[in-house]
């Protein structure tokens, strides 16, 4: 091309087009290219996968095409480099183009597109084959940038119609196909369906198409660029209207830390208003009955205090002294009684109540902070569950955690008070003294009921991404969602919602949408797998969306008549939640029980309330309601920023902790199963810690292959909305079968095993007085023989006729099954005695692991068609009230008329407990009540 000579000599001068025509060209020509030759050279191999080849399995992935074979691979790595030029001039000419005066936001898209190329390089040069966690750690990094990359796209776009409609296209198409990608890797990766793989490298192949041909859009953008460089529009002196206004002017980097440090504050609130319950639980948990100190659950409704004009006034100037004094909660780990670390978060969620109910109060007359403080509310809601699932559904700031435990009790701390002195500065919030007269207001009673239902609804169903997924869950084989990683689903659906209510506030609060919301509820409540798990995302969704709506009615009224009351409803639902699965233990509880679905009804009914009074109090705003300014919609839009990010972290986390369903038992060439029981009590130990590593540690050098849990549902307000099952099962390598849900009303049974979970069904058994009885019957393939296994909890001693109906029940269930089966239990019944004679008896076939062990009364292994060679009890240390019991079997052998009695040396090794847990033992768990463990041959 000739040079040209205006307003300077130019050399040459190239359109900006072809950078992109040649990123565009050379990244198809780069996957093509390995996908021809791949196929022509090694198509069977690299249609092979763990599970199926061909013809199951037709078309390969991208990772098996571009990075298994040579020369394949080769091809791919010298166009792909070959790229790496024009991608770089890319990144640079969009910056030139999209660069603003005092404008942050083009520096840090031009940033995430430079590390977004480097990450690329690193999946393309390290394969899977040379270093599977490098290869691993640089495609997720791409992935996730990939988020920012884009959406700073959109929002810098200029205004090119035709581009910006490109653009969003192909944005919707990639991120859309993300679904099924997801979809059929599950299928493949967890069911192992034939063909499922073949699917998902077909979406895998579409969203590298979609992904180079939304950078490719840039051709109809730098078609006024010549490199000389020249710009002959005028584009890059910005010019033209940015797409995407929302995201606003400027950006700076002062805002989004005070964003992020209002959002953290958040989180704090969420921490303490969910730490405190567990705390309380404690206390009835080993009194066995009412304790007296579930009177601290009332610190909540501290709010009314504010009904109190002098009160009210200091408490909305002296919001930053409130705020402080509320982060007494994230010391409370500090304190080694149980009692004391109670009192202290008690006192800390009175404050932290009072704190967050005078904020919003004193933003009432402006709007755009009122919404920045909902949002810090709601998306440090979310934050406080992306916490909960980075961390196996402990919150590491909880009271119950610390050092030893996985608790980041003093990163939080430390966090928490930055956070406090940066986004409650002078000057941050108003007085909330004003507040423009006239126009309606609907009742405070029922705004305040909205809130109560509201808060109830987040705290039992939203705090935890398992809960809603535990409710739907019914065994083996898997027909719905699993807590990884489909958690993070749950968790977008929460962020699309808070966002929705903010923009659509109109929409959110009407009839239409609780109608929604509501058959979301009952979906949950009625049905179970995918269908009531999509009722739960609905339902997430509508939460969030009202919340902004019900919070804004609620400051029009005065704060005591509304949060005050709304969480004094909160306290009533919260005691019905419990009542209804504790209705043995408590005045009043046959009334409600197994009624989830009344307290379903009443919690729907009191957001109805809610949105009833928001209803009038905003039909006389709506009217005046002026547009949002320039800076409100840059405020926003940081909020937005942050909640991006968390949703990245989420699916990051999800990646990550995806199951990868190859355990192995530890004694494979033996043929040996080590099979467990032990009552948990719900992973809180003696001193009020959370106990999951301390029982990792000892249930890993049992060198368990099953393990059956007992008191293990902990998918409620009081015990944290948390899953004991889910850090063991991940560390030590099993599957899972979390047993019949918190809406079937138990204390909970699980089942953790390494031989693949065949089929297995949930069982409650007859409880005509007392409490409900779990059982879950699972069949495991173990070492190719189909074997059951029973984990089954009795119900209490106090109801004999319960006790003897679950007796035949379950002798019944275990008689039928035509297979070898073992039963890990709770049979509240003494050795040769009464209900024992049942569960040993012609009827169950069932034998005793060792009928000669008087020392029993609750926990039973018991046994049919197998070969029994070991028995042992290893005591608990402080991890909980009970001990464990192991046996050991062996599989492919007979069963043996009259097994003997032999001593330790006479065990072939691989059959043998581990010596770690002689004399004095490890940590507190020793053999006992024997001293050694039992054996036969």
């Amino acid at each position: 091309m000739a040079p040209r000579f205006k307003d300077g000599d130019a050399v040459v001068a190239i359109n900006g087009k072809w950078i992109s025509w040649t990123h565009t060209v050379f990244a198809y020509a780069a996957f093509l290219s390995a996908l021809v030759v791949g196929c022509l050279l090694h198509y069977h191999k690299i249609v092979q996968n763990e599970h199926y080849g061909y013809p199951d399995e037709w078309f390969p992935s991208v990772s098996a095409t571009i990075g298994d074979r040579y020369p394949e691979r080769s091809f791919f790595q010298v166009f792909i480099a070959i790229t790496s030029g024009p991608r770089f001039a890319l990144v640079f000419l969009w910056y030139i183009l999209t660069a603003r005066p005092n404008s942050a936001l083009p520096k840090i898209v031009a940033g995430v597109g430079v590390f977004r190329t480097l990450t690329c390089g690193g999946w393309t040069y390290v394969t899977s084959t040379d270093d599977h966690d490098w290869h691993d750690i640089f495609m997720i990094s791409y992935l996730v940038a990939t988020l920012p990359w884009t959406l700073g796209c959109l929002a810098l776009s200029p205004n090119n119609r035709r581009a910006v409609k490109y653009r969003k296209i192909m944005a919707g198409l990639f991120f859309g196909t993300l679904v099924p990608l997801i979809y059929y890797f599950i299928q493949h990766k967890v069911h192992k369906v034939a063909g499922a793989y073949t699917r998902y490298a077909f979406f895998e192949w579409s969203l590298i198409l979609f992904d180079v041909g939304f950078d490719a859009i840039t051709v109809l953008d730098f078609e006024g660029f010549e490199i000389v460089v020249r710009d002959t529009k005028g584009v890059s002196r910005g010019k033209g209207k940015a797409v995407g206004n929302t995201f606003g002017e400027g950006f700076f980097w002062t805002e989004i830390v005070d964003a992020a440090a209002d959002v953290y504050n958040g989180f704090v609130f969420w921490t303490v208003v969910t730490g405190l319950p567990v705390l309380v639980w404690y206390f009835p948990l080993w009194h066995m009955g009412i304790s007296g100190y579930e009177v601290a659950i009332t610190a909540v409704i501290s709010p009314f205090f504010l009904a109190i004009p002098s009160l009210r006034q200091l408490a909305v100037r002296n919001l930053r002294l409130l705020h402080l004094v509320s982060l007494s909660g994230l010391l409370a780990y500090k304190f080694q009684d149980p009692a004391n670390r109670l009192f202290v978060t008690t006192f800390s969620l009175a404050v932290t109540c009072t704190a967050w109910t005078a904020t919003f109060f004193a933003e009432r007359a402006n709007a755009p902070r009122l919404e920045s403080r909902i949002l810090a509310w709601g998306i440090g809601l979310i934050m406080s569950v992306i916490a909960k699932f980075a961390c196996a559904t402990n919150n590491p700031l909880w009271p119950i955690m610390h050092g030893e435990n996985g608790g980041w009790n003093k990163v939080g701390l430390f966090l928490a008070v930055f956070a406090v002195l940066r986004s409650q500065r002078p000057g941050t919030t108003s007085s909330g003294d004003y507040l423009p007269s006239g126009g309606k207001k609907g009742s405070a009673v029922l705004a305040g009921l909205g809130f109560g239902g509201l808060m109830f609804m987040i705290v039992s169903l939203l705090t935890d991404s398992s809960t809603m997924i535990s409710w739907v869950w019914e065994g083996y084989p898997v027909r719905g969602p699993i807590a990884v990683p489909h958690g993070a689903v749950t968790i977008f659906m929460m962020g699309a919602g808070l966002v929705y209510g903010v923009f659509n506030p109109a929409i959110a609060g009407t009839w239409t949408a609780y109608g929604l919301g509501s058959v979301g509820a009952a979906l949950l409540t009625y049905y179970h797998h995918w269908t009531g798990f999509y009722g739960g995302l609905a339902l997430a969704f509508y939460i969030m969306a009202v919340s902004p709506v019900l919070i804004s009615s609620c400051v029009r009224h005065g704060p005591a008549s509304t949060f005050g009351l709304g969480l004094l409803l909160y306290v009533f639902l919260l005691l019905f939640h419990v009542w209804v699965v504790a209705y043995a233990f408590v005045p009043g509880g046959p009334l409600v029980r197994e009624h989830t679905d009344w307290l379903m009804m009443t919690t729907m009914l009191a957001i109805g309330a809610g949105v009833f009074s928001a209803a009038t109090t905003n039909s006389g705003r709506s009217s005046r309601k002026k547009p949002l300014s320039p800076n409100s919609k840059r405020q926003r839009s940081y909020y937005i920023y942050v909640l991006a990010a968390l949703q990245l972290l989420s699916v990051s986390v999800a990646y990550l902790r995806f199951p990868t369903n190859d355990y192995v038992p530890h004694h494979k060439e033996d043929k040996v199963v080590t099979a467990g029981i032990w009552t948990v009590h719900f992973g809180l130990d003696n001193n009020m810690w959370a106990a999951e590593r301390r029982m990792r540690d000892v249930l890993g050098e049992l060198e368990l292959d099953v393990i059956g849990f007992l008191e293990s549902d902990n998918q409620r307000i009081i015990m944290g909305n948390k899953d004991v099952t889910q850090y063991i099962a991940e560390d030590l390598g099993y599957y899972v079968d979390f047993g019949p849900g918190p809406n079937k009303h138990t204390w909970g049974s699980a089942l953790l095993s390494k031989f693949p979970i065949l089929n297995s069904t949930h069982h409650l058994l007859p409880s005509p007085v007392g409490e409900l009885a779990p059982a879950i019957h699972a069949t495991l393939d173990m070492y190719g023989e189909m074997i059951d296994v029973v984990v089954f909890h009795s119900g209490q001693e106090e109801d004999p006729e319960d006790r003897r109906l679950q007796t035949e029940y379950l002798s019944k269930l275990m008689g039928s099954s035509p297979r070898p089966l073992i039963l890990l239990s709770y049979l509240v019944t003494k050795p040769l005695e009464g209900n024992y004679n049942t569960y040993v008896s012609e009827l169950s076939g069932m034998k005793d692991i060792d009928p000669t062990d008087w020392d029993r009364w609750c926990e039973y292994i018991l046994y049919k068609k197998l070969k029994r060679t070991g028995y042992a009890r290893i005591s608990r240390d402080t991890i909980t009230d009970t001990e464990i019991q192991v046996g050991k079997f062996v599989i492919g052998e007979p069963e043996s008329e009259e097994e003997v009695r032999v001593s330790e040396d006479q065990v072939p090794v691989g059959r043998r407990f581990p010596a770690l847990f002689r004399g004095e033992g490890v940590r507190g768990h020793r053999y006992h009540v024997f001293d050694e463990p039992r054996y036969w041959q």
